[in-house]
């Protein structure tokens, strides 16, 4: 077994006597007791586990990464999810996800060195034994699992939010985690998900976010599409993206429309059902050019999340 020296900020290695250490973010973190800790450094070498077999079981959440099918019945019900990439698990963590366990190239193992694992173990392999037990190549060469946080109920969620983006039947992960991405940046509160969308913390929709899954709470409406009801009671105007002829350009919408909207997008291809669409109060549409008729749903959603939000006072972006 392995031993990391895990260091402070600056690269010194804390003393015993610190009485204070930086989290992420700047954050503070006081532990029980009274003693500050946090995670970007702790008092103490961390062991770190080689791993060798591919089957060790010390990594089954590892396990066949590339298995959709596979992951969905493992993950959800075990209640886990996994982070890709040194970004992204810096701000599952920031997030407050607890972490199970923490894998990575040997040669990376250092990346994580100032983060404080808690009880999670840090096991380290070489490349070839990684993409046997992943079942493909891990080029950013750091993962790690996490535990889920219970999901608010949609009516938590609506409380706290002025604008929101709700999916239905969004089952492709690329175009999932491109839309939260966009609500993060683009002013939406908040995702509501119809019963049959996927997963927003399966990995690919996780890294496509940029870990911006954890930072725009979700909810999912059980109910479909009589939940969209429980929308509109709360305040908000639905409105149904759609090519269809009839349907509103999006830029000429009221500002009491645009005001508390909840924007309703369907999957790539179908786009939203007959019922969704009769379930709203008002068809948008994004006016197109030459002869295009729609687009990709993350970069429709992106152009609406826009629109809807571009009165709003300024803020910074980056």
């Amino acid at each position: 077994m392995d031993y990391l020296q895990w260091k402070g900020p600056g690269g010194a290695t804390p003393g015993c006597s610190a009485s204070a250490r930086q989290g992420l973010g700047g954050h503070t973190v006081a532990p029980a007791g009274g003693r500050p800790a946090s995670a970007t450094g702790q008092n103490r070498a961390v062991p770190v586990h080689q791993i060798t077999d591919p089957d060790d079981d010390r990594i089954a959440d590892y396990r066949a990464l590339t298995d959709v099918e596979l992951r969905t019945r493992w993950e959800p019900p075990h209640g886990l999810f996994i982070a890709e990439g040194e970004l992204v698990l810096r701000r599952a963590l920031r997030a407050g996800y607890p972490a199970r366990s923490f894998l990575v190239d040997a040669k990376r193992a250092d990346q994580l060195a100032d983060l404080d694992t808690g009880d999670a173990p840090v096991y380290a392999a070489t490349p070839d034994v990684l993409e046997k037990a992943t079942g493909f190549h891990v080029h950013r060469g750091v993962l790690a699992s996490f535990r889920r946080k219970p999901l608010p109920s949609a009516d938590e969620v609506l409380a706290a939010a002025r604008r929101v983006v709700i999916l239905e039947d969004v089952n492709n992960h690329t175009n999932l985690g491109a839309v939260f991405r966009g609500a993060a940046a683009l002013g939406i509160d908040a995702v509501l998900l119809s019963p049959s969308c996927a997963d927003p913390l399966y990995r690919r929709s996780v890294r496509v976010s940029m870990g911006e899954v954890f930072a725009v709470p979700y909810a999912k409406l059980d109910r479909w599409p009589v939940g969209l009801d429980q929308v509109r009671e709360a305040g908000f105007t639905v409105l149904a993206m759609t090519p269809a002829p009839d349907a509103v350009p999006i830029q000429r919408l009221t500002a009491a429309q645009r005001e508390r909207a909840a924007l309703l997008l369907g999957a790539e291809g179908p786009g939203l059902t007959a019922a969704a669409q009769s379930a709203s109060d008002v068809r948008v549409v994004i006016p197109m050019r030459r002869g295009v008729d729609s687009l990709n749903v993350a970069a429709a959603a992106a152009v609406a999340f826009w629109e809807l939000g571009r009165d709003d006072p300024p803020f910074g972006g980056g």
